[in-house]
């Protein structure tokens, strides 16, 4: 073991042997609790701000004279929406105020109060991807996670070795937030940890373990179905939505769901022959939408703007939480389940029935299934990556091997298989000039040790073993 990864592992014991409430002391007692960038639409990544102050922090471009931010949402509580899966529900305290600005052209570096970031790259080489990382309390299903413990929840040393990595942006395919329900008094594992819906929950879910990710590289944020506006929606619109916060896209009343559970595709440039397409689907079912349905004509009309994205450059990465393409954890001797969105995939091969994707999505980069996968088909199908074991409790073992010509869903045939069973991060970065539409995809266990190696390009992934 490294010395540098001594360290770490180290660090990330001694912070777990305190209770929640301790570990969060330091950002409660600070009014700027995080700061970080979201990567959107447009040409000009937004620089965000939480804070209890009363009014928005200054911002200090290369040590230039400072420049006050923006208020993007005030401090709120907002009243138990009724529509929870959990018994136990409380109020949503909101109770920080959001801020921003924009970065401008040029600008190597920020300042806010203690925090201090990197400035957005011009090209994107080198990308982060997390995904599903909160710590698990969820009453209806008896799930509570030991989030004190980075051998059971390892978010936060993940976080601290994907910051090393030097990423130029970093992608969460969603699911930030897992703790729904109150630890019960006889699991230790959570213990005085925050719950619900408010921004306690969220901070010791997500920006107090991410926080040295977050100085480092702008993020894309991709909604999860965690972040759907019957669960953590209300939180999701306020810090990490890419696009303007209004009261009808907040998740705050359910009369206003038809909106807001459904959030328009955007593309993110990568360079000029290089972009994601960033998807909601948190809303989907697990099984075929009915044409008539809301769901089924909102992600009609949401993939028909995908494509007219897509004609714009000539690589395109399609992002979803839900994956189109993905094998579901076995027990030993069971045969691999082929077990990708119903939902989504009724929409999608009414336009795609071929490969699910527009022809120029060579590669889809899902979370919720809490493991890692590599899949490369030998039908036109995009290579599909499943990220979803940066923290979350893990659901089982996903199958060893996949032995090529494996049925997979919408008539997909597997040509080449990777997975690790255990937690972990990727990194995926660009090979050659931003044309080729080549990447090496690393993915790390929760150690930081490199396992696999996928060399993807044309459709087509080549996994092995490190």
């Amino acid at each position: 073991m490294s010395m540098r990864l001594l360290t770490v592992t180290v660090g990330a014991l001694l912070l777990s042997t305190q209770p929640a409430c301790t570990m969060l002391q330091a950002t409660v007692d600070s009014p700027v609790l995080a700061v970080f960038t979201v990567q959107g639409a447009g040409p000009s990544p937004m620089l965000r701000a939480l804070t209890r102050a009363g009014s928005c922090p200054a911002v200090a471009w290369d040590g230039q004279p400072t420049q006050p931010m923006a208020t993007r949402a005030e401090p709120t509580t907002v009243p138990t929406r009724g529509d929870s899966a959990q018994a136990e529900t409380k109020p949503a305290v909101l109770d920080v105020r959001v801020c921003e600005v924009a970065w401008p052209a040029g600008a190597r570096g920020a300042q806010v109060a203690d925090h201090t970031l990197a400035a957005p790259h011009r090209e994107i080489r080198r990308i982060v991807l997390l995904g599903d990382s909160g710590c698990r309390m969820k009453a209806s299903e008896n799930a509570f996670q030991h989030c004190l413990a980075p051998s059971a929840w390892p978010f936060a040393q993940i976080a601290r070795l994907a910051a090393d990595m030097a990423p130029d942006l970093v992608v969460h395919v969603g699911d930030l937030h897992y703790r729904e329900s109150p630890c019960p008094i006889q699991r230790p594992g959570c213990t005085n940890s925050p719950w619900g819906y408010g921004f306690d929950a969220w901070q010791a879910d997500f920006f107090e373990p991410a926080r040295p990710l977050l100085a480092r590289a702008p993020w894309v944020f991709v909604r999860g179905n965690h972040e759907s506006c019957a669960r953590a929606g209300q939180g999701w619109f306020r810090w990490l939505d890419s696009q303007p916060w209004t009261p009808t896209r907040s998740c705050d009343l359910t009369l206003h769901d038809d909106t807001a559970d459904y959030s328009a595709p955007y593309a993110v440039a990568l360079s000029d022959q290089t972009q994601l397409l960033v998807f909601d689907s948190s809303k989907t079912s697990g099984k075929a939408l009915p044409p008539t349905s809301v769901a089924y004509r909102m992600y009609r009309a949401q993939l028909e703007q995908v494509q007219a994205l897509a004609a714009a450059k000539p690589n395109n990465l399609f992002l979803s939480h839900h994956p189109l393409q993905v094998f579901k954890p076995v027990r030993d001797g069971q045969a691999p389940t082929a077990d990708g969105n119903r939902g989504l995939q009724s929409v999608f091969s009414a336009l795609y029935p071929d490969t699910l994707l527009p022809p120029s999505v060579s590669l889809a980069l899902h979370g919720h299934v809490h493991v890692f996968e590599a899949i490369s088909f030998d039908t036109p199908h995009p290579v599909s990556l499943v990220l979803g074991n940066s923290g979350s409790l893990n659901e089982g073992a996903p199958p060893a091997s996949m032995p090529p010509g494996t049925p997979a869903d919408s008539g997909a045939r597997v040509a080449d298989y990777a997975t690790q069973p255990g937690y972990g991060f990727a990194t995926l970065d660009m090979v050659g000039e931003a044309r080729a539409g080549h990447w090496l995809l690393t993915e790390y266990n929760a150690a930081g040790q490199a396992l696999i190696r996928c060399d993807i390009q044309h459709k087509t992934s080549r996994c092995r073993p490190v």
